[in-house]
């Protein structure tokens, strides 16, 4: 069998990371070999989103972080359809540079946007999605969420529905969502068991750090027609030693693809760079060698991630948002390296749900199931935040 330079090189690298790069010389070879390889896009993948229908790539762009519209209109150009940002990102900003990206090719990308988590009114939704479409610079919005959703309690209020209808009505919206990142089980599940189906599609916090009930209830919504898509895939994306300069974030994001019930995911793309490393894996398998690597960088990341499941929060003597705490201090320690992301999403809490109550405690009541030191965590958070 002949084999060209290509190849011989992918099949020498995934050789070397299966045996889990011995030595951290052998794995700057590695990527020193890989970085001389002209980077070719790969054939986008697609797969349905659920009821909608909307035929999507199976990595689509987390535009969260991304400062150059340009990037987005790199990945636009090779095959991403799917762009996820909202409103309160970079300060309403944002919303702005996705549009600019979506100039002259709006009725080409799907565009899901959110509404602010504190928005419950009628009035605060149709005020949020006015605000989107301008800074879009579109006339209607592919997918509007209900942002960072924490139980069953926003997805029925009368008056939030009432308003999307009304959107939907007047050609504003196509289809609803939410997006959570705490008791995200109960949320899925709650979707699936309302009787009129509302919401269409859930963003979810899932990687290969995640519960195993979680996958039963991606599982479950999928089977019910709602579109899932995935966020958080990286599992925080924090950086380790652990693996030499070998990156787990391909293994990570392929581990997510791996699971047919996930129609689409938004890895967080800052730069060329990061859109290259995410987009490549589109088509590849999820194999042994990613098995090990995750494997060590689960170890490496243990002490100090957080599988925002919530379950510790029941446990918490004050009624501190521990998963929210722990998410702001993800934006700040992990990949994101976002402080300012960090102290908006730690400000959204108020200060008897802020670290800053467990100042009111002898001792620390709250436990997690993973062994995460929750008191070192929360100290960690008034330290850095307030």
């Amino acid at each position: 069998m002949k084999c060209n330079r290509r190849e011989f090189l992918k099949v020498g690298v995934m050789g070397t990371t299966s045996a889990l790069i011995a030595t951290n010389a052998l794995a700057e070879a590695v990527q020193q070999y890989a970085a001389a390889e002209p980077f070719a896009f790969p054939d986008p993948v697609y797969r349905i989103l659920g009821r909608t229908g909307m035929k999507v790539a199976m990595v689509g762009f987390g535009a969260m972080l991304t400062p150059e519209a340009e990037v987005i209109r790199v990945a636009l150009d090779h095959g991403v359809n799917y762009v996820d940002t909202a409103r309160k990102y970079m300060g309403g900003k944002n919303e702005e540079i996705v549009a600019k990206a979506l100039k002259g090719r709006r009725d080409k990308v799907y565009v899901a946007t959110k509404t602010p988590a504190e928005s419950r009114t009628g009035a605060e939704i149709v005020r949020d999605v006015e605000t989107s479409l301008k800074a879009l610079g579109t006339d209607y919005i592919d997918v509007i969420q209900l942002h960072n959703v924490t139980g069953p309690e926003r997805i029925f209020l009368p008056e939030t529905r009432e308003a999307l209808a009304r959107l939907k009505q007047q050609g504003k919206v196509r289809f609803f969502g939410v997006t959570t990142h705490t008791n995200p089980t109960e949320v899925l599940n709650a979707l699936v068991d309302d009787k009129e189906r509302f919401f269409d599609t859930v963003l979810v916090a899932y990687n290969f750090k995640s519960e195993k009930n979680l996958g039963r209830a991606i599982e479950r919504a999928a089977k019910a027609g709602v579109g899932v898509i995935a966020m958080k895939t990286q599992a925080g994306g924090y950086v380790t030693e652990a693996l030499g300069r070998i990156s787990p974030h391909q293994a990570a994001l392929k581990w997510v693809l791996q699971n047919p019930n996930i129609a689409t995911t938004i890895p967080g793309m800052k730069d060329l760079s990061h859109l290259r490393e995410d987009i490549a894996v589109m088509g590849m398998p999820f194999t042994y060698a990613d098995q090990r690597i995750l494997q060590r960088y689960g170890a490496a990341v243990q002490p100090f991630y957080c599988h925002l499941c919530g379950t510790c929060e029941g446990t918490c003597a004050q009624g501190v948002e521990i998963s929210t705490v722990n998410r702001a201090l993800m934006y700040a320690e992990g990949a994101y390296k976002n402080r300012e992301l960090a102290l908006a999403t730690y400000r959204e809490l108020p200060v008897t749900a802020s670290a800053a109550a467990c100042l009111d405690c002898a001792g620390c009541t709250a436990r997690c199931v993973n062994g995460l030191n929750i008191p070192a965590k929360m100290e960690r958070a008034r330290t850095m935040m307030g």
